[in-house]
C-alpha cells in the first residue's frame, strides 16, 4: 500500500533521515518504533510533503505519492500530528463540518454522525471551541476530523502524548474499533504497550534508519531490540 524506499530527508542542511526504508500493508497497522531524535516524526512528515524528499522514493498504491500536502491528502492519507493542530478559534462543529463538506462525497464511509458515534464526548462539545477542550477531548477531535477525510490510509503521530490513562485506554479502543474495521494505519507511539498492542508489523528507528523490522509479537520477545533501540 505505501512503500519508502531509500529515503533522506531533514530540516534545512540537517539531515535525519538517512536511506529509510519501509512498507505498511493494506487491511494492517504498523508501529513506528524508536528513541526520540530517532527520526519517527520526521518520516511521517515526509510521508505527507511537509519535509521536502531529499532522495528515494515513496509510493501508494503503485503511484509516486503527491509532494504537496494537501495533494497527498486528497490522495488518500490523512494526518494526526503530534500537535493535533485543531482549528482553536473554530468550534467542534465547525472544525468537523469544514472537513466533512471537503472530503465527503456523495456516499462517505465516515459521516459526521458516525464520527460522533465514535466519539460521544464530541457530541457534547459540539458548540465548544478548540481552546475550551481538554488535551484528550482535541484528540478524539483531531481523530475525527481525520476520519471525516475518508481515508484509505490514517497516520498518527504519538496520539497518547499527554494524555491520562483513562482517556489512553479511550483512544485504544477506538482505534481498535478502526482496525477491526479494517482501516490501514501508521501509528508512531512511545507507548510500547499501547503501539504493539495494536500493531501487526513493527519498525524500529534508529539515527535516521531502520534497524529492527518483524511483527508486534516478535518485537514484545526481543528483549536485545528493546533495549538497544528503545530503551525499554
Amino acid at each position: 500500500m505505501l512503500e519508502v524506499t531509500g529515503v533522506a530527508s531533514g530540516y534545512g542542511e540537517t539531515q535525519v533521515l538517512h536511506g529509510l526504508s519501509l512498507e505498511a500493508w493494506a487491511g494492517r497497522v504498523l508501529a513506528i518504533l524508536g528513541r526520540n531524535g530517532a527520526g519517527k516524526s520526521t518520516t511521517l512528515k515526509t510521508i505527507m510533503g511537509l519535509l521536502p524528499l531529499k532522495s528515494g522514493q515513496i509510493m501508494f498504491d503503485g503511484k509516486p505519492i503527491p509532494a504537496r500536502p494537501f495533494d497527498v491528502a486528497k490522495s488518500g492519507i490523512a494526518y494526526v500530528p503530534e500537535t493535533r493542530d485543531i482549528f482553536p478559534s473554530l468550534s467542534v462543529r465547525e472544525n468537523l463540518e469544514i472537513t466533512e463538506r471537503r472530503f465527503g462525497g456523495d456516499t462517505p464511509d465516515w459521516t459526521l454522525e458516525r464520527v460522533l458515534d465514535l466519539f460521544p464526548r464530541l457530541g457534547e462539545r459540539m458548540n465548544n471551541g478548540g481552546t475550551q477542550l481538554s488535551g484528550g477531548e482535541q484528540q478524539m477531535l483531531a481523530i475525527a476530523r481525520a476520519l471525516l477525510m475518508n481515508p484509505r490510509l490514517l497516520i498518527l503521530d504519538e496520539p497518547t502524548e499527554g494524555l491520562a490513562p483513562i482517556i489512553v485506554k479511550m483512544i485504544h479502543d477506538k482505534l481498535q474499533e478502526l482496525k477491526s474495521d479494517g482501516l490501514s494505519m501508521i501509528i508512531v507511539e512511545q507507548n510500547f504497550g499501547f503501539a504493539t498492542s495494536l500493531a501487526d508489523d513493527v519498525v524500529v528507528v534508529g539515527k535516521g534508519q531502520v534497524v529492527w523490522t518483524g511483527s508486534a509479537e516478535e518485537i514484545k520477545c526481543d528483549e536485545h531490540a528493546q533495549h538497544t533501540w528503545l530503551g525499554v
